[in-house]
């Protein structure tokens, strides 16, 4: 477990942005994560995880198939190899960067559907303890974005790996509008078998998110991002009404007993379109979707501007805060001791 001094986190953000670890480890096993956490703890230094490199990755067969990843495993690569078995329930989940070991955090979702619909269990070692502890989904009490390891146990635990339960044999649904007119495009699932639905699907799903730079490639300056900036609003009733009265044509989604506003379409009409270049200049929104802000060669403290400037406008607009979606760690504002 070879430690690092004077790392520059950068490359180890999809922005591209990121300052400089004092002290910088990468650990491959859970031994070597309690053994880090001894040796921060013995030193009085804060952690904060950034980079879990636990690996291997399982296929179980059977009539509900299951998966098991370690938490550095590549997250596409979990759901390729799950959609090439023709199992369902994470093919609109394709081509979302970054580790296993984050999908439980934040309940990673998109296209309508959630990690908390297929998440048997998550084992994470207790940063307070160094025990091993697995919790189920009922455990992780998952909400929009949202999970417990977000809110009372924030910064307590540190995913280790992640199993998940499939469903073989099933069509798979598809809830938003944009997708079923992507897989219609495709040919449409109502003469092909569920196997190749599935695999359909994640093709439609790859190429929607294509074409709004919402996958990794490095010749495109919009993948400079941390994918969507902000979460979608979530409104009561009747707060959503409120907001009608004063504005015509909201597009909305039912959502937990409340609507789902969609942040993108808040922020072009707080006068953000995409293409929209910050004061700063070295930050920007994408030019293909209003929702990524992305580093045009700037700094953190261009693209945090920016986002400011963008959630002022939309607060200023139509009364509602947006929320970040990435985690910001400054020395303003250093992780807790216990941060995940």
């Amino acid at each position: 477990m070879p430690l690092r001094e004077h790392v520059p986190l950068a490359p180890y953000t999809t922005l591209g942005l990121g300052g400089e670890a004092r002290y910088f480890v990468e650990c491959d096993t859970e031994d070597q994560v309690r053994a880090a956490l001894v040796h921060a703890s013995a030193r009085h230094l804060p952690v904060y995880v950034l980079r879990i490199t636990v690996g291997g990755i399982e296929f179980r067969d059977g009539p509900t198939p299951e998966v098991r990843a370690g938490a550095g495993v590549d997250w596409d690569t979990v759901v390729q190899g799950v959609a090439e078995r023709g199992w369902t329930g994470v093919e609109c989940l394709s081509g979302i960067p970054g580790t296993v070991g984050g999908t439980p955090i934040q309940n990673v979702g998109a296209y309508g559907q959630e990690i908390a619909e297929t998440l048997v269990s998550v084992a994470c070692l207790d940063r307070t303890t160094r025990e091993r502890q697995t919790f189920t989904a009922e455990d992780c009490a998952f909400g929009y974005r949202d999970s417990r390891f977000k809110r009372a146990d924030r910064g307590r635990y540190i995913v280790l790996e992640v199993t998940l339960q499939l469903a073989r044999d099933r069509t798979p649904r598809i809830r938003y509008p944009e997708l079923q007119r992507a897989v219609a495009g495709l040919g449409g699932l109502e003469t092909i078998a569920p196997t190749e639905a599935v695999r359909l699907v994640r093709e439609a799903v790859l190429t929607l998110r294509r074409s709004k730079s919402m996958v990794l490639d490095p010749a495109d300056p919009n993948t400079r991002s941390a994918g969507s900036f902000f979460t979608n609003p979530v409104l009561s009733v009747d707060a959503f009404a409120d907001l009608e009265k004063r504005w015509t044509g909201i597009p909305s989604f039912p959502a937990d007993g409340g609507v789902k506003v969609p942040a993108a379409w808040l922020v072009e009409q707080a006068g953000f379109p995409k293409g929209y270049r910050g004061t700063g200049r070295g930050a920007g929104v994408s030019t293909r979707h209003a929702l990524a802000l992305v580093n045009l060669g700037g700094t953190s403290a261009d693209l945090l501007a920016l986002a400011e400037e963008v959630r002022s406008g939309v607060e200023r607009q139509f009364g509602i805060r947006l929320a970040y979606e990435p985690e910001v760690v400054s020395p303003s504002s250093p992780p807790p001791s216990r941060s995940r």
